[in-house]
């Protein structure tokens, strides 16, 4: 999917889905309600148009962000720790240090 969504194995929903962000990150001067209405014929409802929306336009802030500013990219090793993390622990801090930090603990 990632070298071409056009031909990837998902359904043709997210291949319209796709294709509206594709035009997003190009064209985005000249979407038009006519390309709102290919996605809402996908299927997708105007709350996931406008996350993805969102989604995408952030990203693009980030990325020139962190390229203008200079961020440097963490090592492979740093992504691995991560992914092992958010695999097994979530993005929410367990209950009990969520609590402790609530109450000004650590």
């Amino acid at each position: 999917m990632l070298k071409d969504y056009h031909t990837a194995p998902i359904s043709e929903a997210e291949k319209a889905l796709f294709n509206f962000l594709d035009k997003v990150n190009r064209e985005s001067n000249t979407i038009s309600g006519v390309d709102i209405a290919e996605v809402k014929a996908a299927g997708w409802p105007d709350e996931a148009i406008y996350d993805a929306i969102s989604v995408c336009a952030l990203f693009n802030f980030y990325n020139r962000w962190i390229d203008a500013t200079g961020v440097q990219d963490m090592p492979a090793l740093g992504y691995q720790m991560s992914g092992r993390r958010l695999a097994t622990e979530g993005y929410a801090p367990p209950a009990e240090k969520s609590a402790a930090a609530s109450e000004g603990g650590s």
